[in-house]
This record gives structure tokens, sequence and C-alpha cells, in this order.
């Protein structure tokens, strides 16, 4: 009889170093991801009546008996209208640019990429401005139809209109990559074998496209589902605007507001996990296409039938036009004088700068004819104290927050990649991720409601409460962003070759040692490509900054949302519209430079950047040169 020897479990020995960062990791997941998340939860059951009595299922009674299901309904019929539009949009504008042979692929790709410069609240500026009632294109379609309805950019048909067009960037960034990676040679031998372009498309290429497909028809209704900026400002009655209307209700206005706003947070809660998880098993699942060996670059596919090509081209431009008059028209009027910008009439005499800088005053004539002067009433973005304010706060909090998400997911992707395959790092990486499940706008409601109260872990302070807030956006900023941030980084981490590091350690280099001189210097680009793209996401970011709306916490967005609000008042605040197309021009140069730096030369390989660093020499070289030559001469 043999006996076999039982393996010892391997005992988990963490270092005090290590229990060091855990003990701080996890006060940092309990504190400001699971405990404000939960006391929201809690707080939908610990309603009381009038009387006092605790009545635990108050709050849904009042659900199932008031209005609040059609606000759920209208975001579900939002989001399910939202992935069809945008699905069909979006693919048409990759296959129309990256599949089809079209004419003027290149322009038709400026006009179409334009909603990854501006978007939120930029973006459905940018629609008003032409389709409100006082808009351009309205305004245009009521002269040449006297019973056309002006009032039609309101509600559910203009969220639709607008998202449709603002969504697809996603598809035109990642269904653009996944079609570019085709095999050529499947798609010849489909043709080979007399198979047309379109049913070449539907048989061969879209299956290869539908993993990617899938994760954004998902991610679309996520988007529909949580929709704050476009509903808010176009009127209609969906889960988020209702929730941070609730939030700053009382219980003299309405029935607990505070505990159904919960219950809405949890509800988009609930449907955003069932989705990520519906998700996240198809992406278990596996994906495989069978290609040749040598794959050949995909060739675009003409349209051989005459009037379907010509119908394609005509669809083509039409969507080129949509997405480029927008963008066209906001830099134009930023130009304009107030008087142009109010009638959205071009007047060629009209060119100026004062949207952009310096102010003027304004000569306000009453009824009885006097005339007053109301000092500074003309003012452009960056003489206009409100604004810059904005600018200011937006700017310092979107730079702080940035900064320290990527900090501490480069510092977590360290830990991981060092405990590779074990479950500390396991844990460690789905804790990061959790804020993945929830909505922004529940993360931020919690943080709204749990720390408008002295907390004892961060020293009984209200960070509700005056300039604390400001805290209170860095942390609520640098939760949303960790889950996007370590996806991103972890990548970068995987080029890391292990030798390096092994060949340190055998020099006696210690563990941090090796990090800051070998492993960060090599994941530096994608880190600083990850620390833009979260700037530029968070400086121009709506939905947060309305919930933490304050007068300590006025953020760009929200001076953006308000600016015409009050236009022209008593003779103030005059060219506001004007300075408000001058703001989205703005946050378009800024994202501009942003996605350049980070697609444009972060998306370069090494010899491509040696090569633009060569090019530089030499052009300053012969500048130098020639100004040496001028001064010896």
């Amino acid at each position: 009889m043999t006996t076999m020897a039982v393996k010892p479990k391997k005992k988990l020995k963490l270092t005090p170093g290590e229990i060091g960062i855990w003990v701080v990791f996890a006060a940092f997941f309990l504190g400001f991801m699971l405990i404000p998340c939960l006391h929201t939860l809690t707080s939908i059951f610990s309603v009381h009546d009038a009387n006092g009595v605790w009545k635990p299922w108050a709050v849904i009674e009042f659900f199932l008996e008031g209005n609040m299901p059609s606000v759920v309904w209208n975001s579900l019929k939002l989001a399910i209208c939202l992935t069809i539009t945008v699905n069909v949009v979006g693919i048409s504008l990759v296959l129309l640019t990256e599949y089809f042979d079209i004419k003027g692929a290149k322009l038709l790709r400026t006009g179409y990429i334009t909603t990854l410069f501006y978007s939120g609240i930029a973006l459905v500026t940018g629609y008003q401005f032409l389709y409100a009632k006082d808009g351009i294109i309205t305004e245009w379609m009521a002269a040449l139809n006297a019973s056309f309805n002006t009032d039609w950019f309101t509600g559910f048909r203009a969220v639709l209109f607008t998202m449709t067009f603002a969504c697809t960037s996603n598809h035109m960034l990642f269904l653009r990559n996944a079609i570019r990676q085709i095999d050529y040679n499947t798609v010849e031998a489909s043709r080979n074998l007399g198979a047309g372009p379109f049913k070449t498309l539907f048989k061969v290429v879209f299956p290869t496209l539908l993993p990617t497909i899938f994760s954004l028809t998902i991610m679309t209704f996520i988007t529909g589902l949580c929709a704050m900026s476009a509903p808010t400002l176009l009127g209609y009655d969906s889960i988020n605007p209702e929730i941070v209307r609730l939030a700053g209700s009382s219980a003299a206005d309405e029935s607990f507001p505070q505990a159904r706003a919960a219950l809405l947070s949890i509800i988009l809660a609930l449907f955003t996990i069932i989705l990520l998880t519906v998700l996240s098993a198809y992406e278990r699942k596996g994906h495989y296409l069978s290609v040749s060996k040598t794959k050949a670059k995909l060739v675009k596919q003409k349209i051989e039938n005459p009037v379907l090509n010509v119908l394609t081209h005509i669809y083509a431009y039409v969507l080129w036009i949509i997405y480029s008059l927008p963008v066209v028209m906001i830099i134009i009027f930023s130009f304009q004088n107030y008087a142009a910008v109010r009638n959205r009439k071009l007047d060629p005499a009209g060119w100026t700068f004062i949207n952009y800088f310096g102010s003027q005053d304004y000569k306000v004539t009453s009824s009885s004819g006097k005339t007053k002067i109301r000092e500074g009433a003309i003012s452009g973005v960056f003489s206009n104290d409100k604004t810059l304010g904005g600018i200011s706060t937006s700017f310092i909090l979107a730079l702080i927050a940035a900064a320290i998400t990527c900090i501490i997911v480069v510092l977590a992707c360290n830990y991981i990649f060092k405990h590779k395959n074990e479950k500390r790092s396991i844990v460690m990486e789905y804790l990061l991720l959790f804020p993945w499940l929830l909505p922004t706008i529940l993360i931020c409601y919690s943080y709204r409601t749990f720390f408008n109260d002295n907390v004892w872990y961060v020293f009984n302070q209200n960070l509700y409460y005056g300039a604390n807030v400001r805290i209170l956006m860095v942390l609520a900023y640098t939760v949303v962003r960790l889950p996007f941030s370590l996806r991103m980084i972890k990548a970068a981490f995987y080029a890391i070759d292990e030798e390096l590091e092994d060949a340190a350690r055998n020099l006696g280099s210690s563990s941090w040692y090796t990090f800051l001189k070998v492993k960060l210097p090599i994941v530096l680009p994608s880190v600083l490509a990850v620390f833009a793209l979260n700037f530029n996401y968070l400086f121009t970011e709506y939905d947060m900054g309305a919930t933490f709306a304050s007068s300590y916490g006025t953020t760009y967005a929200m001076i953006l949302q308000s600016m015409t609000q009050d236009e022209g008042l008593y003779g103030y605040n005059v060219n506001a519209s004007g300075r408000r197309c001058a703001s989205t021009v703005f946050i378009m140069i800024v994202s501009g430079i942003i996605l350049y730096l980070v697609y444009g030369v972060g998306g370069r390989d090494i010899s491509e950047r040696i090569e633009a660093r060569e090019k530089r020499k030499a052009f300053f070289g012969k500048i130098f040169h020639k100004k040496a030559k001028e001064q010896t001469a």
C-alpha cells in the first residue's frame, strides 16, 4: 500500500510594507466606494412618516403608485432606440470611410470625427444653436413653410436625434480599428466565388466585427440609460436628471425626495450591473476567425450598381453635413457680434473677437428715451469672471483627479504584475473595477448625501459644505475614472519584458528602484496618454458637476449650461450666446490638442518618433544656421 504525499498549501505571506498597502487600499475602497453606496441603499428603507413611524416600504409603494415608473420607462425607451440608431449610423460611417470606395472619404472622415472634439454639454449647445426654436435651421425651415413646428427640437425626438450623432465616436475609434484588421484575403476569396460587395459584407465582414459591435451596443445602451446633459437641456424626463432634481429638493417640497433619488440610483445600478455581466459573459466565450497566414490589407470595395452608388454617396454627404454644420456654424458665429448671434443671421460687418477677449460697455435706451451705460455688459470668455471661474475650477479639479488616478493605477498595476496569478492581485484588480458596476450618478449622489455630515474617517469634516465640496469632487472624479485607467495602463504593463526586471534584480536593484528606473519609463507614454484622456473627459464633464452643484463647485460645463439664462436682462450679459459659441470652440481646441497628443504623437512607434525628432533637428538647424550666417554677414 502506497501513500501519497499531500502537498501543503502555500501560505499567504505579507511583508509589513504589503500590509500597509492593503490597509490603505482597504480604507480607500471601504470609505470611498462601498460604504457611501451602502448608505444610499439603506436610505431607501429608513424613511418615516409625519408621525415619526418607520415605513420601510413607503418609497417602493410611492414608486409603484406615482410617476416614477414613467421616468424609468423614458430612460429605457431612449436606451433601446439609441442602440438601434447609433449602430445604424455608426456602422454606416465606418463602412463609408473604410470599406466602400466613396469619393472624398478623407473629407467625410473629418466631419464624422467632430464628435471626438466636443461632446456632452458643448455638443448639445451646438445642436441647440441650429435646431432650437430660434435656431438657424429651424428659422430657415419656418421661413420656407409657415406651418412648420418651431418647437420640434424638444423632448424625446431632440434627445434621440442629438445623442444618435453624439455617440458614434466610439464606432469611429473602435469599430474602425476592427474593420482595418480584417484580412483582405477572406474578402477576395468571397468575391472570387461570385459574391457581391454587400453579400461579402454580411457573410464575411460582419461576423468578424460582431464582438466589437456587441460591446459597442452594450455601452451605447448604458449611455442612453444614464444620459444627463441632453435630457436636461432638451427637456426630457429621464432617470439621471430626476435624481439630480430630487437630490436638490426637500421634504417640504415633496414626499421623501432623497429616498426616491436613492431608489432611482439603485435601479440604474441594477441595469448597469446586468448589462456589464452579460457583456463579460459574452467576452469570456471567446471569438475566433480563421485567416490566412499572410495577412493582406483591406482594399475598399466599389459599389457596382450605379443607382445604389449615387444613393450611397448622397447618404454619406448628408451625414457629413449633419456632423459638420454645427461645428462650422459655432466657429463662424463665435466671431460675430451679439446682434448677429442673437438674430442667428451672419453679418459681414459684424466680425469681432469680443466673444473671446476684452469687454465693452452697452447702451440701454428706456421707453422714456433715457440712455444708460452698462459697463462691461459685453465680455469675452477670457474676460468674464464667471466663465473664467468655471474654467479655473474645472481645470484644477480635472488636473488633480487625473494625476491621482494615474498614480493609484500605476502603483496598483505594478503590484498586480509583481504578484501575477495570485489571489491578492486578482482581488485588487476587481476592487479597482468595482466603480464600473455602478452608474456615475449613483456614486456622486452617494457622496453628496453620505458626506453631507461630519464623517469620522474624514476627520469629522462635512465634505459637501463650502469649499470642501471641491475635495469631494476630486474624490468622485478619481473613483469614476479608476476602471478605465486600469484597463488601459494594465495593457501597457504587458509590454514590459520580464527579463529586464530579472536583470535589474540580479544586479542588486530593489523592487522600487527597478520600478522607477526600468518599468516606469516603459509604460510612461501610455500613462501620459491615459492622464490626457482623463483630463479631457473631466474638464468638460457635466453629470458629476450637476450633482455637486454649489457656489464653490461650479464647473465649466455648468457655467456653459446656464450661460444664456439671463442674457440681456436689464442690459447685462448681452453677448452670452456669442460667449457660449466661443466657449464651445475653446473646448474643441483643448480636446483637439489632447487627442493629437494621445493618438497623434502618442500613437507613433519608436522609429516614427526618432524620424520626427530628426526632422525637427534639421528644421531648427537650418533656421539657426541661417541666422548665424546673417549675423556674420
